[in-house]
């Protein structure tokens, strides 16, 4: 049977990335999507940056297509590395920025979950992780 990251749980998600957000006194826009970077569920937190929506879907669309955070990408993607350009190739749609995360379940890649907003891409991630725990749950 196929896990699907159903909208209800992927509110729940976007609630507990604001919640961590909160906390940690920053605001910003959580994006979960499936497998294949489709967009399932978004929310932008009153007073997040304006792009931070384009940043968190970005996010978490190379998360679940490269199955892996995006932020891990970043020291193939340099200058002389093999992914230099990655994200002007697919035309801004993968990034090597932090804040994106895989959903796994049952060892398997269902989706996403991207964060921006905060000026330390620290926060994204720790937002980003929040709602992970809930979906993986």
């Amino acid at each position: 049977m196929k896990y699907l990251i159903t909208l209800e749980k992927a509110k729940k998600a976007l609630d507990a990335s604001e919640k961590k957000a909160e906390n940690l006194g920053v605001k910003v826009t959580t994006v979960v999507t499936d497998e294949h970077g489709s967009i399932i569920a978004a929310s932008k937190m009153d007073g997040a940056f304006y792009i931070s929506p384009k940043f968190a879907h970005t996010k978490a669309a190379t998360s679940a297509l490269l199955m892996m955070p995006s932020g891990d990408l970043a020291p193939y993607a340099e200058p002389g590395k093999p992914y230099y350009g990655v994200n002007t190739l697919f035309g801004g749609e993968l990034t090597p920025m932090a804040g994106g995360l895989p959903v796994k379940v049952g060892g398997k890649i269902v989706g996403g979950v991207g964060v921006g907003g905060s000026a330390d891409t620290n926060q994204d991630v720790e937002c980003a992780q929040e709602a992970v725990k809930l979906l993986e749950s």
